[in-house]
């Protein structure tokens, strides 16, 4: 019998874990079935005859509808399954077989006590330009203190990233570009900071600075002032110098878990992603969620069509209601640009057995555990709710990640299932691999492999690794990215407006 899953009686299509052969033989929920052609592991095998036009079940739920006649053993992907908005899942979660409980968690972690701010895992300074036009000037100034160190700084960061004018003084895109740069200024994780303009743009060094007064070791630095990019990078590393001079008396100490919150997001995922990392980030999640901690959801468009599954069981009506009206938001978004959510799904989602926005979504969500929805962030914003909150952000991990990091995460845990290589300035992202294939090919950029559920590894097993990992990573240990320096370019604020 050849080795392939079925995720719920329900489901029609099983999900193959090896390549299957014409003529192999997978045990359905009620009788066997041939495959009739070569399919790939991740990649879906109808269970019985579908006929066109009829649902196509995964998870328990309806992930599409078949575009034409589907024989049982038939490859089912995206050349006879398509998206139908009006077949929508059910409001109940996909069931994660064999789950079982993260267990034996520590109660603290070694973290920086902050005055006035949640604990940080991190001692980093950032030098954060107000505008690209300062871009240059952030990356001299940190390569110059990369070279020559700061006491009792871990890491000196750049955020740096190409807006800051063109923009409308004051409007949407102005005020949530301001929003992540105040999110970094003040993030938890940096100890102190420099922030940097040309003096002419838009964002003004002086209107970012006028929220950060008495909040933290910041300072700021104008280039024309200074007298162009030569001196005010001799000048910078001065400012900062004596801004983060107090950094070499702070010392990790044991902090609650309490004071963690934890960003996830999914990038490069494939059909393994619903069945091995996510459920198992969900269970590591439940742990910390039990120990206080803060977990945060995002990327909006990657929840399209399982929103009401979140929204369901909700705990605050408030956050289930903002998070529908983010999701019609998303519709009506993409329709005004002649698109649908369902052009999410990526080349690679495609190659690694996913099909339709639906079934990423369904695979998506299990990020959250069985914690109930209790808060619901704008972009950016920051995160303060106990719990499960969800973050609007857009699908695409460069700008996600920054959402979340600006809402104060103190580390991201990403999952992936055809390999990433993204990073983050001054918050640690711990990589999950979704399939060992991946795991070992890129094992350089892979923290966990979780595909050693697909072998038989149990799932709370490898919840407990996460969860661990996590406090690990929380207490000074590097990650896959950090060890490789990833991440200085990284910082994408998600501007939505025209460019004047």
């Amino acid at each position: 019998m050849a080795r392939a899953l079925v995720l719920n009686e329900r489901d029609n299509v099983a999900v193959a874990l090896e390549q299957l052969a014409p003529g192999a033989s997978v045990a359905g929920p009620y009788s066997a079935v041939e495959a009739l052609e070569p399919i790939a592991p991740a990649h879906k095998v109808a269970l019985t005859a579908i006929g066109r036009g009829d649902p196509i079940i995964k998870y328990g739920h309806a992930i599409g509808v078949a575009s034409s006649h589907i024989a049982a053993g038939a490859w089912v992907h995206t050349h006879n399954l398509v998206f139908a908005p009006s077949v929508q899942p059910s409001a109940t979660r996909p069931a994660v077989q064999s789950a079982g409980t993260a267990q034996g968690l520590p109660t603290t972690f070694l973290g920086y006590r902050r005055a006035g701010r949640r604990a940080g895992i991190r001692n980093a300074v950032a030098v954060v330009a107000a505008s690209n036009c300062a871009s240059d000037v952030v990356r001299g100034i940190v390569a110059r203190l990369r070279r020559s160190g700061l006491p009792g700084v871990e890491q000196v960061v750049p955020i740096v990233h190409g807006s800051g004018c063109g923009l409308q003084s004051g409007g949407a895109d102005h005020l949530t570009l301001r929003r992540c740069l105040h999110g970094m200024v003040l993030h938890p994780n940096v100890t102190a900071a420099l922030v940097v303009g040309l003096g002419c743009e838009v964002n003004q060094v002086c209107g970012v600075m006028e929220a950060l007064r008495g909040r933290g070791r910041v300072a700021s630095l104008g280039i024309q002032d200074a007298g162009g990019v030569s001196r005010a990078v001799e000048r910078g590393v001065e400012l900062l110098a004596q801004t983060a001079a107090p950094a070499a008396d702070e010392r990790r100490e044991a902090l609650p878990l309490s004071d963690l919150t934890v960003g996830t997001n999914c990038g490069g995922s494939d059909a393994n992603s619903g069945i091995t990392a996510n459920p198992a980030l969900g269970l590591a999640g439940d742990a910390l969620v039990a120990a206080g901690a803060r977990w945060a959801l995002a990327e909006t468009t990657e929840t399209f069509g399982a929103e009401a599954i979140l929204a369901a069981d909700a705990a605050d009506s408030e956050a289930a209601r903002r998070l529908l009206a983010a999701v019609r938001w998303w519709e009506r978004h993409t329709a005004a640009h002649g698109l649908t959510v369902d052009g999410n799904p990526a080349p690679g989602n495609k190659a690694g057995g996913l099909t339709t926005i639906t079934e990423k979504a369904l695979g998506a969500v299990l990020k959250a555990g069985s914690s109930p929805l209790r808060g619901f962030c704008d972009y950016g914003e920051p995160i303060t709710a106990p719990g499960l909150s969800f973050m609007d952000t857009p699908g695409h991990d460069a700008p996600s990640v920054t959402g979340l990091a600006a809402g104060g995460c103190s580390l991201i845990v990403f999952t992936t299932g055809r390999g990433s290589c993204i990073g983050f300035p001054a918050v640690p992202i711990l990589k999950v691999g979704t399939n060992s294939w991946v795991s070992r090919r890129m094992g350089g950029d892979i923290d966990i492999d979780a595909g050693v559920i697909l072998d038989g590894v149990p799932m709370a097993d490898v919840a407990a690794t996460i969860a661990a990992r996590i406090v690990e990573v929380a207490s000074g240990c590097r990650t896959m990215a950090e060890t490789q320096g990833l991440g200085d370019d990284a910082f994408v604020p998600w501007l939505r407006g025209p460019v004047l």
